[in-house]
């Protein structure tokens, strides 16, 4: 006669196979001992059978009904029979992370298309022993908790996906979205976990953080909408300009005179530069009948190139294909080629 047991000392292993390779030699009368937290169940050919709860069992015929029907007439006696043992623990797991490996393509409110990160923590708890060990060992071939863990998180990171599809709101304010986003990936990976007998106890979203590429852009174009007024721009860096003369002054010292004038000469220079800017700014757009300040007002054609919108944009044509790209500014691809109409670029400052 000999004893079947498994005793975890960490508590954090999901499923342990006794033998740990191939199948072990069993006889009616042995002793199987199953931990409080464990269910012992019989596998063999690739599918799982008699399922045993906590305590001392002696094996027969009478609490192995279905090995039994499967072996037939090797049970008559005690002639051995080969099979394999799996002790599951059925305690809940808990602080799970989970992540998404590669980054997650959102269709942002405000940026447009953007990639982001998520990360969080999850518990989970075997509740059908059989299921799990047909489903998990059975039909992934999975039996080490990381292999097991690792599965798992990848049902949630596809469930992710489709869930944070409908927020429908900007990367800024996703955060408050968590408790929406959390109940809906609960209830599409609730349905997954239970047909591999597993029950998700928790699911928690700590963050969701933009690529490094995506928050660039979003700082640049942060940027861009801070100095959107020119005009209140302008008047800002006058009063800077003006605002050194002082400074100038007061750190000039006896014997400095000449530092401090030429310091104040610049100051003011600069100062009159950027009022006599502003003022052109203002007059302008005065004059354009409300025209966004910082496009060119020279004679431009109907239709033109990056380069060329670049030029009536005062900005970059990388700039300008950042627009393009994010759906902000209308332009037709030829070829390689990028064309944009003047009243598309007009649209946009209007905007």
């Amino acid at each position: 006669m000999q004893v079947i047991e498994y005793m975890d000392a960490t508590g954090q292993e999901i499923v342990h196979r006794k033998p740990e390779s191939g199948s072990g030699e069993f006889r009616l009368g042995d002793q199987l001992v199953v931990q409080e937290f464990q269910a012992a169940v019989f596998f063999r050919d690739g599918k799982a059978y008699d399922v045993f709860g906590p305590g001392r069992h002696t094996l027969a015929t009478a609490n192995l009904p279905l090995l039994a029907n499967v072996l037939g007439a090797i049970f008559s006696g005690q002639s051995p029979f080969r099979t394999t043992v799996y002790f599951v623990n059925m305690r809940e797991f808990l602080n799970q992370g989970w992540g998404t490996a590669q980054p997650i393509v959102y269709r942002d409110s405000e940026f447009g298309m953007v990639r982001l990160r998520a990360f969080g923590t999850f518990a989970f708890q075997v509740n059908d022993a059989q299921m799990f060990v047909n489903k998990i060992v059975g039909g992934q071939g999975l039996y080490t908790t990381n292999d097991i863990i690792d599965y798992l998180r990848s049902i949630i990171a596809q469930s992710l996906v489709p869930t944070m599809g409908k927020l429908q709101t900007s990367v800024l304010d996703i955060n408050q979205k968590y408790p929406q986003l959390r109940a809906g990936v609960m209830a599409l990976v609730g349905d997954q976990f239970n047909d591999l007998g597993i029950a998700i106890k928790d699911f928690n979203v700590q963050a969701i953080t933009p690529t490094d590429e995506t928050a660039k852009a979003i700082d640049e174009r942060a940027a861009m909408g801070a100095i959107g007024n020119m005009q209140a721009y302008l008047q800002y860096k006058a009063a800077q300009a003006l605002g050194g003369i002082g400074t100038g002054a007061a750190t000039g010292g006896e014997g400095g005179t000449a530092g401090t004038l030429a310091g104040a000469g610049a100051g003011l220079g600069a100062g009159i530069g950027l009022g006599g800017a502003m003022a052109g700014a203002i007059s302008q757009a005065m004059q354009g009948g409300g025209q966004t300040v910082g496009a060119s007002t020279g004679a431009m054609p109907d239709v033109m190139t990056l380069e060329e919108a670049a030029r009536y944009l005062k900005v970059s044509p990388d700039d300008v294909m950042s627009l393009i790209t994010a759906g902000q500014l209308k332009a037709k691809q030829i070829g390689t080629q990028y064309r944009i109409s003047k009243a598309a670029i007009e649209d946009y400052l209007k905007a």
